[in-house]
């Protein structure tokens, strides 16, 4: 396996991909953890807030491991939920904020 692969491997085996849940809504953010650091992945639009992702596109070049581990995560159903009041969402997305 390639050392992406293990990256990935290691990040979905070891909880790094989290789906936070708001509720009553269904809201969903989903959220990796790669290298100390966590980051911002929207799957729909194939997007992930890591300066890798964004210096990627000005080189011609799509995604970053954080995006592919959470693919991963998601479609093996293999990441951690938490669970929010939509009370709560306002808050959770300004905290994101600061990494786009």
């Amino acid at each position: 396996m390639a050392a992406g692969g293990e990256r990935i491997r290691r990040i979905v085996d070891g909880g790094g991909v989290k789906l936070h849940v708001f509720e009553p809504s269904g809201r969903q953010v989903w959220t990796v953890v790669g290298d100390g650091d966590e980051h911002w992945v929207d799957l729909d639009s194939g997007y992930c807030s890591c300066p890798a992702f964004h210096f990627g596109l000005l080189g011609g070049s799509a995604g970053c491991y954080h995006l592919d581990a959470a693919k991963s995560g998601a479609s093996k159903r293999r990441h951690a939920t938490a669970m929010f009041s939509d009370d709560e969402y306002a808050g959770f997305v300004a905290g994101l904020l600061p990494q786009l």
